[in-house]
């Protein structure tokens, strides 16, 4: 997995999409097809000391809210439903939650969130943002139920590009 550096204009951006500074990130983790960053990848250890599992931070909010809308519909209750009755899918999910591991262990250890990935991994499902997150800074393939999410979203980015351009994103 390659991740970008951070750029002065990655961190404005983001910073405008979260509506405040963005804290711990460390690159772009992936960008949305109008070239704007929305996954970062954020250290396990925020700057004031807080641990903080999220390593895969979804950071555009036209995409976060769609998860919204797809998490109201009972998405989550039913993909959660499944782990339970298909023992591939589970599998492939509890691979996921390694996979996530092994990514924040590469940014530093930390004991108080030791073995605890994020969405609910392995066993539950209880947060598509970070599902989704996950599956588009690895790819295709690493997180099932994240690239399910991803392919229920569709072109959520198609109808009103985002833009770089602060005076752009004012309107």
């Amino acid at each position: 997995m390659t991740h970008e550096a951070l750029a002065p204009t990655d961190v404005a951006c983001v910073e405008r999409q979260l509506g405040r500074a963005p804290r711990g990130m460390v690159a772009v983790a992936h960008r949305c097809p109008c070239g704007a960053p929305d996954v970062v990848r954020t250290l396990p250890r925020l700057p004031d000391g807080t641990p903080f599992p999220t390593t895969f931070y979804l950071t555009c909010p036209r995409v976060n809210g769609a998860i919204g809308t797809l998490e109201a519909s009972g998405l989550m209750r039913d993909m959660e439903a499944r782990l339970g009755t298909d023992p591939d899918l589970a599998a492939a999910y509890g691979a996921a939650h390694e996979a996530y591991l092994a990514d924040r262990r590469a940014l530093g250890d930390v004991a108080e969130i030791e073995g605890i990935s994020a969405g609910g991994m392995p066993n539950r499902v209880k947060c598509l943002h970070v599902l989704a997150a996950h599956a588009l800074a690895s790819g295709p393939g690493v997180n099932p139920l994240g690239d399910e999410v991803v392919a229920a979203l569709g072109t959520w980015w198609a109808s009103n590009p985002c833009s770089l351009s602060p005076e752009d994103n004012a309107s």
